[in-house]
């Protein structure tokens, strides 16, 4: 918060920032919401609407698009104004996507009331559910476009192509990196 240790316990005498106690050692502490609300991020209506697309590489861009016209043909037939757009370009099973990580610092941060995504695997291909209830935690609520679900064993099967899919690319790019280090070794000035 900014703040001394003897400015926040002047504001809890004043009434100004109250403090919770511990039960045994009468300590004061403050909850996320209280900073929250603190810096002005409380109320829900200050949150924003954010729009998020995704794909997993360069040569899907025109699907970008199209993900974000359909996203945008919904929130006009449902009246939910977008106050601002993240597309990123990456793997669902990577969480260092620029967009993705700048969006959970904002939800985490209280500025977001909504999010809008085509479908859970634009968002996340696996955790959908941690991501969800983080997100219910600081008060933004996802709106998923296409929420189809599948019974246990369709979404089993969904879940093992993907690992099949991303475990094949990683051997293939392994096999490229040790044929790479064994071209270097073989071409390497004996002096």
């Amino acid at each position: 918060m900014g703040r001394t240790t003897n400015t926040l316990q002047k504001w809890d005498r004043q009434g100004k920032l109250i403090a919770h106690r511990t039960p045994t050692t009468n300590r004061r502490y403050y909850t996320h919401d209280q900073y929250l609300e603190y810096r002005g991020l409380k109320a829900v209506e200050q949150g924003k609407t954010i729009g998020y697309a995704r794909v997993s590489g360069v040569a899907q861009k025109p699907d970008l698009k199209n993900q974000v016209k359909a996203l945008e043909v919904y929130c006009q037939t449902h009246s939910i104004p977008i106050d601002e757009w993240i597309q990123d370009i990456g793997s669902g099973l990577n969480y260092k996507r620029k967009g993705f990580n700048r969006l959970m610092e904002m939800v985490e941060l209280g500025y977001v009331r909504r999010l809008v995504i085509a479908h859970r695997d634009r968002f996340v291909r696996f955790g959908y559910s941690y991501f969800e209830a983080f997100c219910a935690r600081h008060n933004c609520d996802i709106i998923v476009l296409n929420d189809d679900t599948l019974s246990p064993e369709h979404e089993m099967v969904q879940d093992l192509i993907t690992i099949t899919t991303v475990f094949s690319a990683r051997l293939h790019g392994l096999r490229s990196y040790k044929r790479g280090i064994k071209d270097a070794a073989l071409h390497q000035d004996p002096h």
